[in-house]
């Protein structure tokens, strides 16, 4: 499915009302990992500043131990303390890489920002090795966009 098509389908999920931002950030994480073939695990991680850490709010995919993640280590964890896009387009080339799977090649990770600040990601495995673009990174910054909206 192409990313104009999902866009109205996370449109459409964001804005039920209805249902929890939980709920919402799930059924999003789903349909993203189901509609595109190289993204294989999709989750959103908020920021616990105090404590400087990230915990695993919503995901679709395979269960991972990675639930709460110090500042700084991994991927997800950097782009905490960066503020910046980062892909990773094979994960074996990064020392600073925590694994979640030996399936998993490469992955992106975009950060969440309300009223400026960054309070989250959202972090996209892919089993293929470099399989992420521009058009990727333009996409999940937009779905970040309207996931701060509800939040």
């Amino acid at each position: 499915m192409s990313f104009i098509h999902l866009k109205s389908k996370v449109k459409t999920i964001l804005s039920n009302d209805a249902e929890s931002t939980e709920q919402r950030l799930k059924e999003v994480c789903e349909l993203l990992q189901s509609s595109v073939g190289y993204y294989d695990w999709v989750g959103f991680y908020f920021a616990k500043e105090a404590e400087k850490t990230l915990h695993l709010k919503a995901f679709a995919g395979e269960p991972t131990d990675h639930v709460v993640i110090p500042f700084g280590k991994g991927i997800c964890g950097q782009v905490a303390v960066s503020n910046k896009n980062f892909i990773v387009s094979d994960v074996t080339a990064q020392d600073n890489y925590i694994a979640c799977s030996i399936t998993v090649k490469s992955e992106i990770v975009i950060p969440l920002f309300k009223n400026g600040k960054n309070i989250g990601q959202i972090d996209i495995d892919s089993h293929l090795e470099d399989p992420f673009s521009e058009e990727d990174e333009r996409f999940l910054e937009w779905v970040n966009e309207e996931v701060a909206v509800i939040l």
